[in-house]
């Protein structure tokens, strides 16, 4: 049975006081800073411009192979598509906020939500583009990439026969864009996976396994964490988890706040999000439960869906060693709130309790269905993630970095990599927001409209973009961060380079 529930009054509605949580809407959109229009000229050189059909002789809507598609053609075209694979869409309505299931198809970010600025500023400049929705949602990276495939092939065939084809996307996107890269497509010129699952489905939803477990062995005992037989099971278990920490949290319960912050030690989820800007204790609290319950979404409805898919549960902790996650900086601090030696005693009862074993078969579908990363890149590759990412762990690209060099030392990747992180000003308010570098894809317009021009210079001249060019593409408005490099993946064990 399938139920809306959009009269739901989200969280941060139900709750008041010190501790009260803001949520900003993660997965399913899009985070697009308000900013000024992208870096587009008011003219440009159009003697190298390709002749296409328009849409008033094809179809520049429509559905194949039951994924509905959007086509948006500039009045004269410069010869690239630019194909976007959208985020991650709940099949049913998704936590936090619960927002209805959608289905319609996304040309640009921001496109299908009303929001044209990006769009509009990219036909100013003669780009095609192309999106579509997926034949299902859920965890639907097989879906996502036979839409990218299908919409290539009608563009080609009625639209006109791009020069250059930039593959991108947001989240899921990300994921699957990074898994058309490593397909040996003849088509695909170029890859910009933003905000992306680098490191595939299996370690995040091993991640999130692992905020559920710490939950249920350290604040929430009754919580189910596998084996979900309903969404709505599932979405009874977040609920009950996220009124659990919220509330102790908000009752400035110093054990609980302590077993919070082991968590999400052990996680690395962020203690900065979009609203919350780590200034003071309040906020890197708010911050963490903000972190964890975006976790918890995806570690039991997401994981629901992940289930239904792949038949049966796809990760599990035995073998993992959680006191060798938390760092001596981050024991410090959980001692200090919640006495000495709390830390210990946490990872502790971590590392003594029930393990959970993945379904072998349901693993192996995931990692052969779901995405799986292996760094073989066939085409030049620019990645962008925010330093606090609590949806999709920067660390994601840490991880793939390392299946990226073990892909060029054994000689199967054809592509160079370049990854750039964007952080957040010092101080922002939860009202407003970050304007970049903290939240779930949350850049500015001009930096999503900065990482297709280094791209099509890269593709045009084969001049690998330097760091100077870089950082003056990005601009000082942006957040990019040049010195900056995420730590390790969590769980050493998970970064397999087979």
């Amino acid at each position: 049975m399938h139920i809306l529930k959009t009269s739901r009054p989200s969280l941060s509605q139900r709750l008041s006081g010190r501790w009260k949580l803001t949520f900003a809407a993660v997965g399913a959109g899009v985070l697009l800073a308000s900013c000024a229009s992208g870096t587009i000229p008011d003219s440009r050189d159009t003697s190298t411009d390709v002749a296409f059909n328009s849409c008033d002789s094809i179809a520049c809507q429509g559905t194949l192979e039951g994924a509905d598609y959007d086509i948006l053609l500039p009045d004269t075209w410069n010869g690239t598509l630019l194909l976007y694979s959208h985020g991650y869409r709940g099949a049913e309505p998704f936590p936090p906020n619960f927002d209805p299931v959608v289905t319609t198809p996304v040309p640009v970010p921001g496109w299908d939500s009303g929001d044209k600025s990006l769009g509009d500023a990219l036909l100013q400049s003669g780009y095609a583009m192309a999106g579509s929705a997926y034949a299902s949602n859920g965890w639907a990276v097989e879906d996502g990439v036979a839409a990218a495939e299908q919409i290539y092939d009608f563009f080609s065939a009625n639209v006109g026969t791009p020069k250059r084809v930039i593959i991108w996307g947001d989240s899921l996107g990300g994921l699957i864009t990074t898994t058309l890269a490593e397909k040996g497509l003849d088509w695909v010129d170029g890859a910009l996976p933003l905000c992306g699952v680098m490191a595939g489905l299996v370690p995040n939803i091993g991640l999130a396994l692992d905020a559920a477990y710490g939950v249920q062995q350290l604040v929430y005992p009754e919580m189910q964490i596998v084996d979900f037989t309903s969404y709505e099971q599932a979405v009874a278990n977040w609920e009950g988890a996220a009124s659990r920490l919220i509330q102790g949290a908000r009752d400035l319960d110093l054990e609980t706040v302590a077993k919070l912050l082991t968590i999400a030690a052990m996680t690395d989820a962020p203690e900065k999000t979009f609203s919350q800007d780590g200034a003071d204790i309040t906020s890197q609290v708010t911050g963490t439960v903000e972190s964890l319950l975006t976790a918890l979404a995806y570690g039991t409805v997401g994981r629901f869906d992940i289930e239904q898919r792949y038949g049966g549960n796809v990760s599990g902790n035995e073998g993992t060693d959680y006191a060798l996650r938390l760092t001596d900086e981050e024991r410090d601090v959980i001692d200090a709130v919640g006495g000495a030696g709390a830390a210990d005693r946490f990872v502790a009862q971590l590392d003594n309790g029930p393990r959970i074993a993945a379904n072998p078969a349901a693993q192996a579908a995931a990692l052969e269905r779901g995405g799986n990363p292996n760094g073989a890149i066939t085409a030049p590759m620019i990645t962008m993630h925010t330093a606090f990412d609590p949806l999709v762990i920067v660390e994601n690209q840490s991880f793939y970095r390392i299946r990226y060099d073990a892909a060029v030392s054994e000689g199967r990747a054809q592509g160079d990599l370049i990854q750039l992180f964007t952080t957040p000003p010092a101080a922002y308010s939860a009202e407003e927001g970050a304007p970049y570098g903290a939240g779930h894809c949350n850049f500015t317009m001009d930096s999503r409209i900065a990482l297709i021009g280094l791209m099509e210079n890269w593709i045009q001249t084969g001049l690998f973009p330097g760091s100077a060019a870089i950082a003056a593409a990005m601009g000082t408005d942006s957040g990019y961060a040049p010195l900056f490099a995420p730590g390790p993946w969590p769980d050493a064990n998970a970064v397999i380079t087979e």
